[in-house]
């Protein structure tokens, strides 16, 4: 079974090209569609300041990232827990040309050439709700994912909401579970009771509730000319 990331990040701004950086990572481990806790968060000093408009969607301020890590001190760390993962990221195209730009600049070879594949799922949301919202709020909404400790977007808890997101796009399970029995029964097993072992009690009809059904019956056999199913199957029971 392939081990699955959902990943996230969070930047200064929405050009990696014109030297925006990534300021948060944030990834969470799914394996047979099941949370394992073993989970990445990472902040990083950018070396620049956010744009205005980038702060306010996530609330990171260079005061705050001034002593975090830079991002080429730990991407070798990175592709490790990366490595051979399906990505699950929602809108892909623009974290992994940031996390390709931040390989680049630690001499480091792009995404592709060391995970599995990448899945996005706003593609995925666009083929299966054509025409309606699709961004990570909307689907929240759409599949009941409770968001109410969002306050700023952050790559950690986005992650963690778009795991939710994916299984109930994918239509896997209804919720999340970390260290599941490994005795429960799987989706599409046939659950086998032996019904011995159960004592049925049976109900004889009431004397007015007799009376009322031979009385449909006699009814039945006025329309049928004698041919009602149910005294032909009786009949035959007996015999």
């Amino acid at each position: 079974m392939t081990r699955q990331i959902v990943l996230d990040t969070e930047t200064t701004g929405l050009s990696a090209e014109n030297g925006d950086r990534i300021i948060e990572l944030g990834c969470v481990e799914l394996f047979n569609r099941k949370l394992t806790g073993n989970d990445l968060h990472i902040y990083f000093n950018p070396e620049r300041e956010s744009h205005e408009d980038a702060l306010k969607v996530h609330g990171l301020t260079t005061d705050f990232l001034r002593d975090k890590p830079k991002f080429g001190t730990l991407a070798n760390d990175i592709v490790e827990y990366l490595r051979d993962a399906e990505l699950i990221i929602h809108n892909a195209a623009f974290d992994v040309g940031f996390l390709n730009k931040e390989l680049e600049l630690a001499g480091l070879p792009p995404l592709r050439s060391f995970v599995s594949e990448v899945t996005d799922t706003l593609a995925m949301a666009k083929s299966v709700y054509p025409g309606k919202r699709n961004s990570l709020d909307a689907l929240c909404d759409r599949f009941g994912v409770d968001r109410s400790n969002r306050t700023f977007h952050g790559a950690k808890l986005d992650a963690q909401l778009l795991a939710d997101v994916y299984i109930n796009l994918t239509r896997g399970q209804d919720a999340l579970l970390i260290d599941v029995a490994t005795d429960e029964p799987k989706q599409g097993a046939v659950l086998v009771v032996d019904l011995r072992t159960f004592e049925l009690p049976v109900l004889s009809a009431a004397e007015h509730e007799l009376a009322a059904h031979e009385e449909v019956l006699v009814q039945l056999d006025k329309s049928s000319n004698g041919r009602t199913l149910f005294r032909k199957i009786g009949e035959m029971a007996v015999a």
